[in-house]
């Protein structure tokens, strides 16, 4: 049964998965909570765990975008609930009441949940609401590690992942951040690097990063990374904001010693070869 965020009653489902696992039926009292990370979308690309997970779970939820990636792993008696963007804190509140209620329910996370995905925010809940309930993490391939295997070893030595969202975070903090990792010479991996609305914050990371580092430091943007329609483009820290970047993009930042080698690009870790 698919249901949108607004469903009523919670059903309780028996019987056997697609993949052969028994579904789990808690009844009354605690059930348990699987906070399951789906990579960046293909199906080659999630773990057999995370399928085991949602397969076997009674009720799966997520952001609609998400959960219909995974239509093939969910059965007609499951509850499947969906909902749009912006609405984490009531999906959270709805598997907490669901596990309460002791059903096994899979929370679905794009990339890795935790990453600037779901797992954080659960954990908050259930500490608020001092709750006894079991959760398990289910790790999955983030944003950072698609791009950088489809532009070839860019994370090889020390790196930083940071979020040009300000939605939740202060652009101050965003922008300090992006500075103390150039002047430290990490690697940079820029998630949600612009949007419709948010223009200007990416143009303004790349004036501060002229400052501190030089301006042919490679740069790797990827779009849709692993993912159908894939983009990969190579350029450099003068030259990188003419490409295309948007919220499906992921832009990796060399450091002082990243190279590109034909299509690849190279941060050695300091082997001798």
């Amino acid at each position: 049964m698919r249901t949108g965020s607004n469903a009523g009653s919670t059903n309780t489902h028996t019987g056997s998965s697609k993949d052969g696992f028994s579904r789990h039926n808690s009844g009354s009292g605690s059930g348990h909570i699987y906070i399951v990370g789906i990579g960046p979308g293909k199906k080659e690309f999630i773990s057999d765990r995370a399928r085991q997970c949602i397969t076997t779970s009674q009720v799966v939820v997520g952001y609609k975008a998400y959960i219909d990636l995974i239509t093939d792993l969910t059965a007609d008696d499951q509850r499947v609930i969906s909902s749009g963007m912006t609405r984490e804190v009531e999906r959270c509140q709805q598997v907490i009441n669901l596990a309460a209620a002791g059903k096994t329910v899979s929370l679905v996370s794009s990339g890795d949940p935790g990453i600037y995905g779901m797992a954080g925010i659960l954990y908050q809940m259930l500490d608020k609401a001092d709750a006894d309930i079991g959760v398990e993490v289910v790790p999955g391939i983030t944003a950072a590690n698609a791009a950088a295997a489809s532009l070839g070893a860019p994370l090889m030595h020390d790196f930083a992942c940071i979020s040009l969202s300000d939605l939740l975070t202060p652009w101050s903090t965003i922008i300090k951040r992006v500075e103390m990792a150039a002047r430290g010479d990490f690697v940079i991996a820029l998630y949600n690097p612009k949007s419709k609305k948010r223009v200007k914050q990416i143009e303004e990371v790349r004036q501060l990063l002229l400052t501190v580092v030089s301006p042919d430091t490679p740069v790797g943007i990827v779009r849709n990374a692993k993912r159908e329609g894939e983009e990969v483009t190579l350029s450099n820290l003068k030259e990188f904001t003419h490409h295309e970047i948007d919220m499906f993009t992921t832009v990796i930042i060399g450091n002082s010693q990243t190279y590109v080698a034909g299509k690849q690009m190279i941060t050695p870790r300091g082997y001798r070869v």
